[in-house]
């Protein structure tokens, strides 16, 4: 059987690139300097990646400002003080919040596709942030003039253009980051918000038509950021049900740091639909030990028993470097886990 394997999207940077982001930050050099690094670090990341003998790559978000504020970098009319994300280990990250409308996406993932396509050999596909993270800017108290709503309406418009144009460009594949999803129902035990998320991405996923959608993957995880992560406590039952209605064609699951993945599993068994393939994560990006090619066999035989060989794949828990400033995992960790789950899926294949 042929399995299919995939990462999650983000690599971490190389020295040269987070010291020359933290330099312009500094003003110390300018945007021509950091984007010649970021240029030399995607093409070594292309190729680093594709030495794996990955069969579908990433550009490794070597130039995202991060995989969930990309599109609203530079945007005018943002204010501190949104959302706060809680992780295990107490530290936190927090979202802007809106001040005013319309709202417009300042930059389209598609420009990040078409760089790494300069340089791939291989099929590329692209990660784009999930509407329903990007709902959480819109501040409780209303914005004058500019309603919900409205808000909700440009927002869906926006992230339909963002994946119509990564589908347009090339990608093999658009990948909806939704790491919200299971940190929503720690928010809100009563699943009010999970349910309004789910239904959100629904509106955006069903102006693709079934091709489209085929093309179009979710992924989910507990968050990891600087070695924690902010739901891992969460039930993943109280999650999966919801998600596999969401009508998308692929499915990323965060599994190797699960205490008890038989369980998960058979949650995944008795929720996926039969046109929908879910892929599980057979390595952990916030655990230093690189896994075997051993050990990711026989976590892709352990799924197997619970999923149709034609509907099953493998990928990384998350991605590696979510945020520009986490250097918790090394650069040679990272490859070193991709190219053991290459390999311990091509194992598994043969049985």
């Amino acid at each position: 059987m042929t399995i299919p394997t995939e990462q999650i999207g983000s690599v971490p940077r190389p020295a040269a690139l987070v010291q020359g982001m933290a330099d312009h930050a500094a003003g110390k050099i300018d945007a021509g300097a950091l984007g010649r690094l970021q240029q030399e670090s995607l093409r070594e990341t292309i190729q680093r990646l594709e030495a794996t003998g990955s069969p579908v790559i990433t550009d490794g978000e070597q130039s995202k400002p991060s995989f969930v504020t990309y599109p609203i970098d530079g945007l005018p009319g943002l204010a501190g003080g949104g959302v706060t994300i809680p992780f295990a280990d107490g530290h936190e990250r927090q979202l802007p919040v809106l001040t005013t409308g319309p709202f417009r996406y300042q930059a389209f993932a598609a420009s990040y596709l078409t760089a790494a396509l300069e340089y791939a050999a291989v099929p590329v596909k692209q990660a784009v942030i999930a509407p329903s993270a990007l709902s959480l800017l819109y501040p409780a108290e209303p914005i004058h003039g500019y309603s919900r709503d409205a808000f909700l309406a440009d927002l869906a418009d926006q992230a339909e253009r963002d994946i119509r144009q990564c589908l347009a460009a090339g990608a093999d594949s658009v990948q909806l980051d939704f790491t919200e999803g299971r940190l929503s129902v720690k928010l809100d035990p009563s699943h009010g918000v999970l349910e309004q998320f789910i239904a959100l991405n629904n509106l955006v996923l069903d102006r693709f038509d079934e091709s489209e959608r085929a093309r179009i993957g979710v992924h989910t995880c507990p968050g990891g950021d600087q070695d924690s992560t902010h739901s891992l406590d969460v039930d993943y039952a109280e999650l999966l049900p919801s998600l596999f209605r969401l009508h998308a064609g692929r499915f990323y699951l965060q599994l190797a740091s699960e205490p008890d993945r038989r369980r998960v599993l058979s949650i995944v068994r008795d929720n996926l639909q039969p046109d929908q393939r879910v892929f599980i994560g057979v390595t952990d990006p916030i655990n230093p030990v690189v896994e075997t090619p051993e050990q990711v066999r026989d976590r892709v035989l352990e799924a197997a028993e619970f999923i149709p060989a034609g509907q099953l794949g493998s990928c990384d828990d998350c991605g590696f470097a979510p945020f520009g400033d986490d250097t918790s995992t090394s650069r040679e960790i990272a490859f070193g886990k991709i190219a053991a789950r290459v390999a311990g899926t091509a194992l598994a294949e043969r049985g």
